[in-house]
């Protein structure tokens, strides 16, 4: 472990959690906040956002786990590898292993994960790569992969427009982006149907300042190259053996936004996992933002083993 960079903003949504910084790979080091008491929770972000994410529910969630929260390779102050021809440097097996390796180092062998929107894809694949890891998991506002790609509506794609231009060769939305970094965070966070009310003024700042940082823009890129690429190939893969998830799992997502307008998300997961449950929640796709308070009453249950 080397000291790792911390924003006072940050450290202040975060009070209460220490900062680490983790070597993963070769020479890929992830930024995590560490604190709590009980058994592990590993806490994912989503797109375009930082572990910042979860700072209205860390506190609660403080008091019964031992949390771990990092940002992603490519995001917020973690390593910015490059990227390579295949994408798989930014595959979601990839960054899987790297949260797998970092709460090894952290002495967690076994824990549970709650992950958000592109965090959620990584969690998938960890569960699938290292389920004698995953005890239970929980993934907020998405649909498998594959199934979103194949079941691409031209509602769904006005909506997540950011899915398609992600994906076009860099340096193109490479170079869009760090042109107006903030911009480009107000323009995709406010375009949900929540606008930027729900965000924390420090929060937003945080997003802004990490996806301004070099390497940033080509990270977020790559990791949206390899979902439209060879994360599908290991999709496909997982269809074709029979991979199943066998560890509970509860999907949330926002009533009020695009995956529960265009996809049938308990179903899709339904055909992937034993043993499902969930529903949506009172919000947009922000949701431990817009409801912290309804995500604590839905996943702390579930985390905690009751009605297991």
């Amino acid at each position: 472990m080397t000291a790792p960079h911390t924003n006072p903003d940050a450290a202040a949504l975060m009070a209460g959690l220490h900062p680490r910084q983790v070597v993963v790979d070769d020479g890929v080091y992830l930024h995590a906040w560490v604190g709590g008491q009980g058994p592990a929770l590993l806490l994912v972000h989503g797109h375009p956002q930082t572990g910042v994410i979860w700072h209205r529910v860390v506190p609660t969630l403080a008091q019964h786990f031992m949390l771990v929260v990092p940002d992603l390779r490519g995001y917020g102050d973690s390593s910015k590898p490059q990227g390579d021809a295949g994408h798989a440097n930014y595959s979601k097996r990839r960054m899987a292993r790297d949260l797998l390796r970092l709460m090894q180092q952290l002495g967690h062998a076994r824990f549970s994960v709650l992950a958000h929107d592109r965090g959620a894809r990584v969690a998938h694949r960890l569960a699938v790569d290292h389920a004698q890891a995953v005890q239970r998991l929980v993934l907020l506002d998405i649909a498998p992969t594959l199934a979103m790609y194949e079941q691409t509506s031209e509602d769904f794609a006005r909506a997540y427009w950011h899915w398609f231009f992600l994906i076009q060769p860099g340096p193109l939305p490479e170079r869009l982006i760090e042109a107006d970094a903030a911009a480009y965070v107000r323009d995709v966070m406010g375009g949900r149907s929540a606008g930027l009310a729900p965000f924390d003024a420090r929060a937003l700042g945080e997003y802004m300042r990490c996806l301004a940082l070099p390497g940033a823009a080509h990270g977020v890129c790559e990791d949206y190259r390899a979902s439209a690429g060879i994360d599908l190939a290991h999709e496909r893969e997982d269809r074709e053996l029979g991979r199943r998830l066998a560890m509970p799992l509860l999907v949330l997502w926002g009533g009020q936004g695009v995956v529960h307008r265009c996809f049938q998300s308990l179903q899709e997961w339904q055909k992937l996992a034993d043993d499902v449950r969930g529903g949506p929640l009172p919000c947009g796709h922000y949701i431990a933002e817009e409801a912290p308070q309804a995500l604590l009453d839905a996943a702390l249950p579930f985390l905690q083993g009751e009605g297991a």
